[in-house]
């Protein structure tokens, strides 16, 4: 699970250059040009790390790290990224909510390390999985979908994180029962796994009857697809 993390720049050759740095470090990025798709990137793939540049055109890099920081935003951590060098601007960035803050020009593999610090104090939060906005953190227990949490029972929480950690595998249901049951798995019937798939299915998509995540491979189980 590569901890995924969100360049916000509106300058296509430090997207890049930082992009690059930070892929060949291990992390999954996710780029985006201006404020507007921040938030649907943020939505979507629900990085655990930003780095955000404060002049972005439409909506600013301040009014982002404010929503960023927003009441269900709070576990994100930020690193502004700025041509504002005074050390009053690097306050008020920390004081907004920035977990650290590094002023343009800069030195891509400096940044990187920068990212590697913040990540060591808050990586807890980057144990995670996300397809398509759906979003699984199996330590904290917790699964969103596009940023909004959903209430899953234990099973199906167990259920998810098995799917998710297999996508694209079909999964029989003794697979799946002893996934769930592992101590009594002979006294569990096909269709109690059926029943948690179909209440799963109820949260996990926009319509259970025709599901586009959990599908049914007849005669063999059921698997993830993970577009």
């Amino acid at each position: 699970m590569k901890p995924t993390i969100l360049v916000v720049e509106d300058d296509r050759m430090i997207r890049e250059l930082v992009s690059i740095y930070l892929e060949k470090a291990g992390y999954e990025v996710i780029v985006a040009a201006n404020g507007e798709d921040a938030k649907e990137s943020f939505r979507v793939f629900q990085p655990c790390l930003i780095i955000l540049d404060l002049m972005l055109p439409k909506i600013s890099g301040e009014e982002l790290c404010s929503w960023f920081r927003s009441e269900k935003r709070n576990e994100v951590s930020i690193i502004m990224l700025s041509a504002k060098a005074k050390t009053q601007d690097k306050i008020d960035g920390l004081k907004m909510g920035a977990d650290d803050y590094m002023t343009k020009p800069f030195d891509p593999a400096e940044l990187v390390a920068h990212v590697e610090a913040v990540l060591r104090r808050t990586g807890q939060f980057c144990q995670k999985i996300t397809y398509g906005g759906l979003s699984i953190q199996p330590r904290k227990g917790e699964v969103q979908l596009f940023g909004k949490k959903l209430p899953l029972t234990k099973n199906e929480f167990n259920l998810l994180f098995h799917f998710m950690d297999n996508p694209n595998i079909v999964l029989s249901r003794d697979d799946l029962i002893y996934q769930l049951y592992p101590y009594n798995d002979k006294m569990v019937l096909d269709r109690t796994i059926d029943a948690h798939i179909k209440n799963l299915r109820e949260k996990i998509e926009d319509e259970p009857s025709s599901p586009k995540r959990i599908l049914t491979v007849r005669g063999m189980g059921y698997k993830f697809v993970h577009d």
